[in-house]
């Protein structure tokens, strides 16, 4: 038997974390008097100096940036986790419960321009990026109570980011995440059944149906994962299974620097905006067990619905019972696919 994808009310598994979304392909044809989002002017300047992001410019805690050149990482001063925490915990008759959670919180400044992001940045400066997220890994990682390092991305203002420099974050905490946590148990489980990994053979099929690839190059692709929720998600996922970015070859580097290259500047010529969304790597643990099971790879969570002005809710049915999306992923597969592949400003060039 086989559904239509494109009319019927279904429901999609997600794999890697074993909860179920719906999809209402036929709601798409409603109309919207909803909120629309206002839209950034544009037009930002190099160096802002107002910008506590910027080279050499007084940030908000109080310290100085020196005159950086390329990247820039320091540890956040308003960070939500903090090295020196003791190891405390509450349990008032299995009611109250409660633990304490050490790590450190990092600021990771993708380029000293103030109006760089990351589609709009030349293959050696994304390469540099890479090589900083690497060794930022590497670091927190091999620090005796950190667990796990999770590298992430607020691209916007929808997005809640507060500053429009481009930056990302990392957090190294003693705590394996709900999200990377559902993930190692799924990915552990297909690992045991099947010694191989989840995703590895999930992307096989994936590039035998070619419904739902959206850009590919030697070591990485980027497709709508059957199970996307949000409208536009993509997953990017390594040819390769490995783990971490400290496993990865030079090669895979800098395929790594070009497929998001790619994949970004595909966002922003949806809707011929800087594009929003929540991005961030799932390497794996690094709780100092072997992960063979784990296969490296980063998810794209934009929030835009119907157009640079439309953003998706989630709210009602979304909180209190099932994710649920309207437009298909193989719709929008489709859609990000034959998107250009040069980036909509520099077409006048």
């Amino acid at each position: 038997m086989t559904i239509n994808f494109n009319e019927k009310p279904h429901r999609r598994l997600n794999i890697l974390t074993g909860e179920w979304i719906q999809v209402s392909p036929h709601r798409t044809k409603r109309p919207w008097q909803g909120q629309e989002e206002e839209q950034s002017a544009g037009g930002k300047p190099e160096y802002d100096p107002n910008c506590y992001l910027c080279p050499g410019n007084a940030r908000a805690g109080g310290n100085q940036n020196p005159d950086y050149r390329s990247t820039f990482a320091f540890d956040n001063d308003f960070s939500a986790l903090l090295p020196d925490t003791d190891n405390d915990l509450i349990n008032r008759d299995d009611l109250l419960i409660a633990q304490t959670e050490k790590g450190i919180c990092r600021v990771i400044c993708f380029s000293p321009r103030h109006n760089l992001t990351l589609p709009e940045m030349s293959h050696k400066q994304l390469r540099n990026v890479v090589d900083l997220w690497t060794s930022e890994f590497s670091d927190l990682g091999s620090r005796p109570y950190v667990n796990y390092v999770q590298i992430f991305e607020n691209k916007g203002e929808v997005m809640g980011c507060s500053n429009p420099h481009p930056h990302g974050q990392i957090w190294a905490q003693v705590t394996i995440p709900e999200e990377p946590r559902k993930e190692l148990e799924q990915q552990k489980k297909y690992f045991k059944k099947h010694r191989r990994t989840l995703l590895g053979d999930y992307l096989e099929k994936e590039l035998e149906e070619t419904d739902r690839i959206v850009v590919q190059n030697d070591h990485f692709v980027v497709l709508v994962p059957f199970w996307a929720f949000w409208p536009f998600e993509t997953l990017l996922v390594s040819r390769r299974p490995f783990g971490t970015f400290s496993d990865m070859t030079d090669e895979e580097k800098d395929a790594l620097a070009d497929i998001i290259s790619k994949i970004t500047i595909k966002y922003d010529n949806v809707f011929n905006i800087s594009f929003p969304y929540s991005a961030g790597f799932h390497p794996a643990p690094t709780d100092g067990e072997e992960h063979p099971e784990w296969h490296f790879h980063m998810h794209f969570y934009p929030p835009l619905l119907r157009s640079a002005a439309i953003k998706k809710f989630r709210v009602g049915y979304e909180m209190l019972a099932n994710s649920q999306r309207d437009i298909t992923a193989e719709y929008t597969a489709d859609l990000l696919k034959n998107l250009p592949d040069i980036h909509y400003k520099k077409k006048s060039v």
